[in-house]
């Protein structure tokens, strides 16, 4: 799930360098935090959070096949 939030991510932003995802596991619950610069902020949320909202959507439907429950929080 990481890889996937990264690569979504990259391709949003203007500085891919600065993309840094971290995941942290508790049993079956994954919480994904996706850090970009503080200027891409604004694309990877989207106009009234849509774009934050599908790179949820996508999360969640990629770790329904592995029976996990996966958050993605951007920070």
């Amino acid at each position: 799930m990481k890889e996937l939030v990264e690569v979504v991510a990259k391709a949003l932003v203007d500085y891919p360098d600065e993309v840094v995802v971290t995941e942290k596991t508790q049993g079956k619950d994954t919480v994904i935090e996706l850090h970009v610069a503080a200027s891409d902020m604004g694309k990877v949320i989207g106009k009234q959070g849509r774009i934050a909202k599908a790179i949820r959507s996508v999360v969640k439907a990629a770790a329904s096949k592995d029976n996990r429950k996966v958050d993605v929080e951007i920070v």
